[in-house]
């Protein structure tokens, strides 16, 4: 198993809009729908094929702060992750093993040794064993998507892709 990529950099923004205006605003990132998380104050938006989560958080530290990453064994990970008992064990964002959120995309977090917060991702949970996983939890389930929430999605079509282009 090994990395592939880059998913996505999420950061601190403690003034939500004003970062958001300065992201799009001053850099020319585009503002993206945004899935409704439990707890969590977020907006999603595109740089190129990748991008960048901005989210208001009430806390110390860089408890949240986190990279995205895609990896070419969803399941081999888990299963090594789980061994070396670097599953994030407190839950962060409300996932204990694994989320699929509403486009079919798989969360599961991890820690590195420093306490780094790792979001490794995988696109399709209909590629995936469930039978693996100690535990799948479904974003819709937890929290019902509403609005521009139901058209989130983790993984962006490259530029020109989109339908209708």
């Amino acid at each position: 198993m090994r990395a592939i990529r880059f998913n996505h950099v999420s950061i601190s923004a403690p003034d939500l809009e004003a970062s958001l205006r300065f992201y799009t605003e001053v850099l020319g990132l585009e503002r993206i729908p945004t899935p409704d998380f439990p707890g969590v104050d977020v907006r999603w938006v595109r740089i190129g094929d990748q991008q960048l989560h901005l989210f208001k958080r009430d806390v110390e530290g860089p408890v949240y702060h986190h990279i995205g990453i895609d990896v070419d064994d969803f399941e081999a990970t888990y299963l090594k992750a789980k061994e070396l008992g670097v599953l994030e064990p407190d839950g962060t964002f409300g996932v204990t093993s694994i989320r699929v959120l509403l486009d079919g995309a798989v969360q599961m977090y991890l820690r590195d040794p420093a306490g780094n917060l790792v979001e490794v991702c995988w696109p399709d949970v209909t590629t995936l064993d469930l039978s693996v996983f100690d535990k799948v939890q479904v974003l819709d389930e937890d929290r019902p998507q509403q609005g521009e929430a139901r058209a989130a999605r983790l993984y962006m079509e490259p530029r020109g892709a989109e339908v209708g282009s």
